[in-house]
């Protein structure tokens, strides 16, 4: 009897477990479904938001989330959102041509024009405070914030770009083995027609996806970039990515970039040999070891213990301190 009784308390505790669980997911925000037309094919695409009750009439941030690489706007992105809602932003995933195999995903101007129409979408639906709309991605949504930093570096107040790879030519260099283009490599290929050196307007094709090659227009943006340190090797993406496209905004601001030696020493050893005194920065939001961290302007790059991760916390703390300039300020 006692056996009996004893099955029948655990049965109880859980059913319990699960009916307190179903509540939790129950807490999460209720997200809504609205389509944007493009204005340069015709094609709808889809987005998902969540607005706080007087975001129509109270002038209210916008975070403009980013799906990755492999996936679309329907991308389970809850804690991202959690993190939105608990500072009552605008929040809007909205899709951009779906996963990156197709000519008219990976970058395109046709994906780049729906993440415009996404915002569109916001500012006529809300009162979209002008001086704070974020953006936010990671991994292929990490890529996709820093070349709509570099190609409409005006849309946005502050950036927050987590372990993105930003020079699709390297990045499919990194995933050929012996000649064999990989996964990531094939989709690249799917997506702009052939491999690096196809043709001269492959090639420049490539270039136009890549942030690295546009992100001196975004020397006045800030602009966070995160990689974990074991990314390259546990990850898909090499720190060389986050490192190298935070050198481009330093060059372009007159600042000192990554030398090559710390860049290399990161990305095959994990370590820097003669940290700055700014790599020994504390970030208790972050809560992770940091490697390298350095400033240019109003952007910062952060190496940190971890690997193709994102923390949004970190993230959200970084960018409701950023506030767009308005005419006569200086960076």
């Amino acid at each position: 009897m006692r056996h009996v009784l004893f099955a029948i308390a655990i049965l109880v505790c859980l059913t319990m477990a699960g009916i307190a669980s179903s509540a939790v997911a129950d807490e999460r925000p209720r997200q809504s479904v609205a389509t944007t037309v493009s204005g340069l094919d015709g094609e709808q695409q889809s987005l998902k938001f969540w607005a706080p009750e007087d975001a129509d009439k109270t002038p209210t941030p916008l975070f403009v989330f980013l799906h990755s690489w492999s996936s679309d706007y329907q991308q389970d992105n809850s804690k991202w959102l959690v993190e939105c809602v608990r500072r009552n932003w605008i929040w809007i995933h909205p899709d951009f041509r779906g996963i990156n195999e197709s000519p008219k995903a990976c970058g395109s101007k046709f994906a780049r024009h729906d993440i415009l129409e996404a915002i569109r979408f916001a500012r006529e639906k809300w009162n979209v405070d002008s001086e704070r709309v974020y953006l936010a991605g990671v991994s292929g949504g990490g890529h996709m914030s820093l070349l709509m930093a570099g190609h409409h570096p005006e849309q946005f107040s502050a950036v927050s770009s987590w372990v993105g790879p930003n020079d699709l030519i390297e990045w499919h260099r990194f995933h050929t083995k012996n000649g064999q283009p990989e996964k990531y490599a094939k989709m690249i290929e799917a997506s702009l027609g052939g491999p690096p050196g196809t043709s001269s307007q492959i090639d420049a094709d490539y270039r136009d996806r890549s942030p690295v090659f546009h992100l001196q227009n975004a020397k006045g943006v800030p602009i966070s970039i995160w990689a974990g340190v074991e990314d390259g090797h546990t990850g898909s993406v090499p720190v060389s990515h986050s490192l190298r496209a935070f050198n481009v905004l330093a060059e372009a601001q007159g600042d000192l970039p990554v030398s090559e030696l710390e860049i290399m020493q990161l990305s095959l050893h994990k370590r820097l040999k003669a940290p700055q005194a700014s790599d020994r920065v504390e970030n208790v939001v972050l809560g992770r070891k940091i490697y390298l961290h350095r400033t240019s302007g109003r952007s910062v790059v952060t190496i940190f213990e971890g690997g193709h991760e994102s923390i949004p916390e970190a993230a959200f703390e970084w960018l409701e301190r950023q506030q767009k300039m308005t005419a006569g300020q200086q960076p």
